[in-house]
């Protein structure tokens, strides 16, 4: 059985190398290990996987599915975690993905933009988000098409109960390296345009995952969404 121990053991021993790779990652492309943020993914894995990653420092919590969030979040209710919301969300889900998260990655369409914004001004407040592009190209990707980003990154921008925070892609899974630039580079690009956006509030770049984290950082990622490389396989 795993459990909170194994967690953290699995976490000693993975850690120091992870942040050394985004250390020298970001040294490569000039900026400090400050200047990226570690999002632990947990999809599949147990509370114990997050109560370990807690322990080990990692505040910031990833989840794929709206349901595994809202069935996790209550169990961490002293403000320990900062929730990420980065799998797709469907408009239904909207509202729990709103309320239980700090920032939803996965912003992907109009219609699930509008609905987050209603939401957050029937809240009183202001949705923070991030815009997802597709910029790889890939049919099964969601997220506005690079070609169309910009215009959809405009529109998303002018609604009232949201903040654009920055941007979100994934990257092809494939070991092609000038691939996975080509993808990092062109939202890196799209960023930059998209800075002159009124309603663009930040710059953050969530790019890069367990197997191509370091190329991400180096191509510009403000955060880097890892579970594999934090906690091993998910649990059978």
């Amino acid at each position: 059985m795993v459990n909170k121990d194994v967690y953290c053991r699995v976490i000693r021993e993975r850690l120091p190398g992870v942040l050394d790779r985004i250390a020298a990652a970001a040294g490569r492309a000039g900026r400090g290990r400050d200047s990226v943020r570690i999002v632990a993914v947990t999809k599949g894995h147990p509370q114990d996987a997050i109560a370990a990653a807690v322990a080990a420092g990692l505040s910031d919590i990833g989840e794929n599915r709206v349901e595994e969030l809202a069935r996790k979040h209550p169990a961490f209710p002293g403000g320990d975690v900062r929730w990420h919301m980065i799998g797709h969300v469907q408009s239904r889900k909207a509202g729990r993905a709103a309320r239980l998260a700090a920032l939803v990655h996965s912003v992907d369409s109009v219609r699930l933009a509008e609905k987050l914004s209603r939401i957050g001004e029937a809240d009183g407040r202001r949705v923070p988000v991030l815009v997802q592009v597709n910029a790889s190209g890939e049919a099964a990707k969601g997220g506005f098409p690079a070609a169309e980003a910009l215009d959809g990154i405009g529109t998303v921008a002018a609604l009232a109960g949201l903040r654009v925070l920055g941007l979100m892609t994934m990257a092809p899974f494939t070991a092609d390296e000038a691939a996975l630039r080509s993808t990092f580079r062109r939202t890196r690009a799209l960023m930059e345009a998209a800075g002159a956006i009124p309603g663009v509030e930040g710059r953050e770049l969530s790019m890069g995952m367990s197997n191509d984290y370091a190329i991400a950082i180096e191509e510009g990622s403000t955060m880097v969404r890892l579970g594999t490389a934090l906690f091993g396989e998910r649990p059978g």
